[in-house]
């Protein structure tokens, strides 16, 4: 006999339809744009009790939730996401050639002069490829 259980996993990030995008909240800091924005929520809120009646709820959050992004979208903008430099380049590229070059050497011939050959060009690919992802 065996008992089974069986257990199915979400990723919480994938369950959200999210395309990555935020809001540049940092620009509420700014008073003119805070009032801009208190303005635009307020006329398109007062927009919406005009029209609303007898409305299912879903519809209304909907739309109210819609009111808030184009409001902040035209308001507030935003933010951009920052782009990292790769730390791969050419210089990690010919340091990579180096080591395949010195290991095909110690296949083929594996004395001591070899293996210190390729250990000199590991540890320096190591240390330049170290440095470059820790300072990009």
């Amino acid at each position: 006999m065996a008992k089974v259980r069986e257990r199915l996993g979400v990723r919480k990030q994938a369950a959200q339809t999210s395309d990555g995008r935020r809001f540049n909240l940092r620009k509420l800091n700014d008073l003119e744009v805070r009032k801009q924005y208190q303005i635009e929520i307020t006329n398109r809120f007062a927009a919406l009790e005009i029209v609303s009646g007898d409305e299912d709820i879903n519809r209304a959050w909907e739309s109210f939730k819609e009111n808030i992004k184009t409001s902040a979208t035209e308001s507030l903008g935003m933010h951009e996401m920052k782009h990292h430099k790769t730390w791969f380049d050419e210089e990690c590229l010919g340091i990579l050639d180096q080591r395949m070059q010195a290991k095909m050497q110690w296949i083929k011939d594996p004395s001591q002069s070899n293996v210190d050959n390729l250990n000199n060009v590991r540890r320096k690919l190591a240390d330049i490829s170290g440095t470059k992802r820790r300072y990009i």
